[in-house]
């Protein structure tokens, strides 16, 4: 018997890897930028930690992008010490590249980093760049606005937010109704309902935050999400309204440079002992905490986040509210009752014996609450691979100071052709809003990008999004497991006392309701939903929550967005259809409604 086990095991593995090795690895391309503008001192490339031409902006010598090149090429760790020439500073400590190296390992489990890939980026010239870094700068200027303008509802910061949405309307990546990468939108146009939402089904409705970000699993009112005997509280600390970093050259040219701003004292003096490079609002000296409620919140929250938190707090927030499982293996896990019976089983309540046999370490809560966060490191080593070895994209700070420096870069740079002075151009209504904003914050005129965290990005390439690759592998898990039909309501369950008028995530309601925070976060408030929230609706929202609030930060494009969320849902396809292979004896099917809206089916035999 234990000679069978062990060559049934040995089988198992040989037909994972049969699939593992079944998949193509792709070409992995980028756009032709680096190549093309190499003589322009690699303008479009990430930079950042390299030396700078103090007046230009882009890398101070070619030989120092090529030995950095060179070295993420070379796929090992010391020579990025040893052989890439960076800028020193007695008095400061300078910040590392992270992880530049993690695309090159393998795993045992799922599709291998190399074995998925992106999209080239937007290129220089192109109107989809021009759009989509004049969709940073619009979030930049809209970082104190109430998240609950950002729909049909209305509120304070309305005018400011149908600005942004005419000026971005009247782009030509518009005009061509985003026919590169699909946006969500009403009649083809930008509105307050879509704009800077994500772009799979359900993100449009409702407010603009998902549910799972403000929601307990006990009273979804208090925000309190039950961790075993501890508690999360889902409010964050309140960042100080109006306080941006970044807009001056000086400090954007020390961050470039590399150095550790949230240390060594530069940057306007808004160092914190913390080092996190936020201030945040007290009162009788305790840091203010509230519901998520404006584009700067969200973006203090995806700052210090622990990358797939979100995620194993909305699978907490699920497993408590009891919401059903995918009804391919619901029974499998003891949720017959949810359901239809079985041919011969009556419902529980219904004169039926209990289910006996229920879901723990197979179809049960540590089983998803493992994978949710197992799949974050796949998705990690695979984005590193694209940051890095394939399209190695500047950040949207950089693309901002290109704008800044348009006319001297491109007399500079005959090369060029003029490509950063028609940007500033084609997007000059939203340019000249921004200088509006610089100067009335720092008495300076400049189009830098106002960003959100002194540091600005962090020490790695744009494209891909790490917080959105890791979003679309975690969020795909729970997809996977949990019954995306659901929708948030009432209960309705009259042969079920104890369940009926509960509020959750069920299949059948009789009343649908949603939360969301008056403009001050103070509080959740219970409110009629004329659309109910489903499931599918709300996790695809959160995916675009956590991946564009980088964007609202300023260290991403939604390009990084769109395409990463696509990137991590196939790492976690890949999973779960490898590890179906190890269930042998049940027969269960998985529905997994893709990003894309369609659905995959993943099953045990």
């Amino acid at each position: 018997m234990a000679k069978n086990r062990i060559e049934e095991s040995y089988r198992a593995r040989l037909d994972a890897a049969e699939m593992a090795r079944a998949r193509a690895h792709p070409t992995h391309a980028a756009n032709p930028d680096e190549q093309r503008y190499a003589s322009a001192h690699y303008p479009m490339s990430f930079t950042k930690g390299l030396h700078h031409d103090v007046n230009l902006g882009v890398v101070e010598s070619c030989a120092h992008f090529e030995a950095f090149r060179s070295a993420i090429d070379a796929g090992y760790i010391e020579p990025f010490t040893t052989r890439v020439p960076v800028p020193v500073d007695g008095a400061c400590c300078r910040r590392q590249w992270e992880a530049p190296t993690a695309g090159l390992v393998y795993d045992l489990q799922g599709p291998d980093a190399q074995a998925v890939t992106m999209a080239p980026a937007p290129a220089l010239c192109s109107d989809e760049l021009t759009f989509e870094m004049a969709e940073v700068y619009e979030l930049a200027l809209l970082r104190d606005v109430p998240l609950t303008s950002f729909g049909t509802g209305g509120g304070d910061g309305e005018t400011e937010i149908d600005d942004a949405i005419a000026r971005m309307n009247a782009l030509p990546y518009a005009d061509d109704r985003f026919d590169n990468r699909p946006r969500t939108t009403e009649s083809g146009s930008l509105t307050r309902q879509t704009v800077f939402r994500g772009a799979s089904p359900g993100v449009e409705i409702g407010p603009y935050l998902s549910q799972l970000m403000w929601i307990g699993n006990g009273d979804p009112a208090d925000g309190v999400i039950g961790y075993g005997p501890q508690c999360i509280d889902q409010k964050v600390r309140a960042a100080v309204e109006g306080l941006d970093y970044m807009q001056h050259w000086d400090d954007w040219y020390r961050v470039q440079q590399g150095f550790d701003v949230n240390h060594c004292g530069a940057g306007k003096g808004n160092e914190t002992p913390c080092g996190i490079g936020q201030r945040f609002e007290q009162v009788d000296g305790e840091d203010v905490k509230r519901f998520i409620c404006t584009p700067r919140d969200l973006a203090t929250y995806v700052h210090v986040d622990a990358l797939y938190q979100a995620y194993l707090n909305a699978a907490l927030i699920l497993l408590g509210m009891r919401s059903p499982f995918d009804p391919g293996f619901a029974k499998l896990s003891g949720m017959r009752d949810v359901y239809a019976a079985q041919p011969g089983m009556a419902p529980i309540g219904a004169g039926a014996i209990d289910q006996n046999a229920g879901g723990f370490a197979l179809y049960g809560g540590p089983h998803i609450l493992t994978l949710v966060t197992e799949v974050a490191t796949r998705a990690l080593k695979a984005v590193r691979f694209q940051k890095f070895n394939t399209h190695l994209r500047l950040r949207p700070e950089a693309l901002g100071a290109r704008v800044y420096c348009a006319a001297a870069l491109d007399a500079a740079y005959p090369t060029l052709c003029g490509a950063f002075t028609k940007m500033r151009t084609d997007m000059a209504d939203t340019v000249a809003a921004v200088e509006s904003f610089n100067e009335a914050a720092i008495g300076q005129a400049t189009t830098l990008l106002p960003m959100a965290f002194a540091e600005g990005s962090p020490m790695h390439p744009t494209y891909g999004a790490g917080h959105a690759t890791v979003a679309g592998a975690c969020v795909t898990v729970l997809k996977a497991y949990f019954d995306t039909g659901a929708v948030l309501g009432v209960r309705d369950a009259p042969d079920d006392t104890c369940a009926d008028g509960q509020i959750g995530f069920h299949t059948k309601i009789r009343e649908a309701v949603y939360y969301a925070p008056p403009k001050d976060g103070s509080c959740l408030e219970k409110k009629h939903a004329p659309c109910p929230l489903t499931l599918e609706g709300e996790l695809n929202k959160l995916a675009a929550n956590i991946s564009i609030g980088r964007n609202m930060a300023g260290v991403h494009y939604f390009s990084d967005y769109y395409d990463s969320v696509r990137m991590g849902e196939e790492i976690a396809i890949g999973m779960l259809q490898e590890q179906a292979l190890c269930y042998p004896t049940d027969d269960f099917v998985m529905s997994v409604p893709t990003f894309d809206g369609e659905i995959v089916r993943i099953g045990a035999k």
